[in-house]
């Protein structure tokens, strides 16, 4: 409404500019034909000539909406619309005088009165924009003294922008660029003062005290040393978001933020095959489980793009579901999201809430996933991740949902935890169901980056704090990947499914903790080992050094899509595990933890339990084998 509100302001004054140039366009033509001295007989001629032409070019200019032209960013693609305007309104102008007009009108006015008309709006145009970048609209040396770091596209509309925007207190006093044939250029009236290493000299002599980065495309290792210039000058940083958002139409100071974490791990935008992904989803009604959590609310927020009918948001805590409801509200408000409190341990609430809306898709990422704290209690991780998702898989097959997408994790492979060896189960329960109308898949990756629970939020925490950041292990590493990238390959693979497959997504390579908590002391503007210690606790019950992601007897097969791989298990399924499942829920019932150990470790072979989970495990005077109760033949997705 602001913007609806500026334009017809400006509009009278839009327009009594245009008609002044158009018709000093006019008599120019007519001047320079007649060398400045016009025949009274060709008065009428051009009497025409300037209302024709008045009426066609400006009809031919609001058809092509240049008054919505924001003049202070004028660009070529504005010169082009421009120059188009000026043809169709000149050629329409030349055939109504060519039928209207008293005959002898002079046919070199015709190309005369185009070429000066789009010389004086070019010119108009360009004359505002330079007006805008000369005369600011804040007096200069006002604002904070900074340097842009980065003096190609990026830094240039930048350092112009931060030029004209008042609310922004920054005042530029150079660039600073790696690249030595630019030094000393002048952009836009700033010079290119040196590269990173002059970094330290440059911001003492001239009293700075921030660097704004603005270099979207470079690497990891280019982002670290451009930080370390920024640690050892002692100033402050800021920098723009990546290439994806290097759009004319947005305002590049309003991409301006602190540098993260997730700058320094050399991940590569996702390309996703959206209209696979929208005609899985559009016009469909889908369901998250475990809406609220890290996953869950960024798989709605990724869903609510492709326009679904509605999303069942389904979640056990309250709190974070109105938040997620209040932020889909305000980001997306013609895609309803319905709320559904409950818990995947509750069958009935489950069938329900699915019964209640008829899903297409089922998103099931409700799950336990905290390692240590499984390890310690594995009677609720077993009853949450594994019956849980069989309370689920059960309501998905006994409502008809299509598509069953199981949120899986690399710990899976070869657990060394219980939380891995639930996840794992459930990828073999996903294996195993019988084809029918449903189509259930899963999908695995690694750890995700700022998700809850993750390594980042602790160590700012410990930084906060004054340290020491605490890493389990010097060798521990992980596969790392974003939030956002997480959510939109899950959709994508989710898209690609048949059924029964194993999705893995593409998370590059290991990181080592400890790698990140250096980048997380630096980003701090602290110096590792000076300013923050680093100490090593000891690897926790249930964790390995390093995660995989395939089993040796996977097969590894490539997709269409060039960051997700589909991984065949040779063996067959286990035809036994819907009953194994149910036992599961007995034992848990029951309380049975050694019962409950003996099951997984039947179910998944290649699990090595911790001494710590076997320990809880087994009472002092505890048999080294648990009889199975007598059970019915499994029923529900079973049978």
């Amino acid at each position: 409404m602001m913007l609806a509100n500026r334009t017809w302001t400006r509009l009278p004054l839009f327009v009594l500019a245009e008609i002044s140039m158009i018709v000093a366009a006019t008599c120019g033509a007519f001047l320079l034909r007649f060398e400045f001295e016009i025949p009274e007989f060709y008065t009428r001629h051009l009497v025409v000539a300037l209302v024709v032409w008045l009426i066609a070019k400006l009809a031919a200019f609001s058809w092509l909406h240049l008054e919505r032209l924001a003049l202070r960013f004028f660009s070529l693609g504005d010169l082009i619309r421009l120059a188009c305007a000026n043809i169709l309104g000149s050629t329409m102008g030349a055939v109504l005088i060519v039928i209207i007009a008293p005959s002898g009108f002079p046919r070199s006015i015709y190309l005369s009165d185009l070429l000066l008309c789009m010389l004086f709006t070019c010119a108009g145009f360009l004359a505002k924009r330079l007006l805008g970048e000369t005369l600011p609209n804040r007096k200069e040396g006002t604002g904070r003294p900074a340097l842009i770091y980065g003096a190609g596209r990026a830094g240039v509309r930048l350092h112009a922008e931060l030029r004209q925007n008042p609310a922004l207190r920054y005042s530029v006093l150079g660039f600073i660029d790696d690249d030595p044939h630019i030094l000393k250029v002048v952009m836009q009236g700033t010079r290119v003062l040196g590269s990173g290493e002059d970094l330290s000299v440059l911001a003492s002599q001239l009293g700075v005290k921030e660097v704004l980065i603005a270099t979207p495309g470079a690497t990891a290792e280019q982002t670290m040393r451009i930080l370390g210039h920024c640690q050892r000058a002692h100033v402050r940083f800021r920098t723009i978001t990546g290439l994806g958002e290097m759009l004319e139409d947005k305002p590049i100071t309003s991409r301006i933020r602190d540098v993260d974490v997730c700058d320094l791990l050399s991940r590569q935008p996702v390309d996703l095959d959206r209209e696979l992904i929208r005609q899985k989803i559009q016009g469909e009604v889908v369901m998250v489980t475990g809406a609220a959590g890290s996953i869950g609310s960024e798989l709605c927020r990724q869903l609510a793009a492709f326009r679904p009918a509605a999303i069942v948001a389904f979640e056990l805590s309250e709190t974070p579901l109105f938040h997620l409801e209040q932020e889909m509200k305000a980001q997306f408000p013609d895609v309803p999201l319905l709320r559904e409190i409950g818990n995947i341990q509750n069958v009935r609430r489950l069938s329900a809430a699915i019964g209640a809306h008829r899903p297409s898709i089922i998103y099931h990422a409700a799950a336990y996933k905290h390692v240590p704290i499984m390890e310690s209690d594995v009677i609720e991780a077993v009853f949450n991740n594994v019956c849980g998702t069989y309370n689920v898989i059960r309501a998905a097959r006994e409502f008809g949902v299509e598509e069953f997408v199981l949120i899986s994790s690399d710990k899976a492979v070869r657990p060394t935890s219980v939380m891995g060896a639930t996840k794992r189960i459930c990828e073999l329960l996903v294996r195993s169901m019988p084809k029918n109308s449903t189509r259930y898949v899963a999908v695995r990756f690694g750890n995700v980056l700022g998700s809850n629970g993750s390594v980042i939020p602790i160590f700012k925490q410990q930084i906060q704090n004054g340290g020491p950041v605490k890493v389990t292990h010097p060798d521990m590493q992980r596969y790392f990947m974003t939030i956002p990238e997480a959510a939109q390959l899950v959709l994508q693979a989710a898209a690609m499914g048949n059924g029964g497959e194993i999705f893995v997504l593409d998370m590059g390579s290991q990181v080592k903790i400890v790698d990140i908590a250096r980048k997380l002391i630096l980003l701090s503007g602290l110096v590792p080992e000076v300013d923050i210690q680093i100490e090593y606790t000891g690897v926790r019950h249930g964790e390995k050094l390093y995660e995989e992601l395939n089993l040796d007897d996977e097969e590894n097969i490539a997709t269409q899509h060039r960051k997700i791989k589909t991984f065949i298990d040779k063996s067959p399924p286990t035809r036994r595990i819907f009953q194994r499942i149910e036992q599961l829920e007995y034992f848990c019932e029951a309380r049975d933890k050694f019962a409950v150990m003996n099951l997984i470790c039947d179910l998944v072979p290649e699990y090595v339990p911790s001494e710590h989970a076997m320990h809880l495990a087994a009472p002092a005077g505890r048999a080294a084998q648990s009889n199975y109760p007598p059970m019915a033949a499994a029923k529900g997705a079973g049978s």
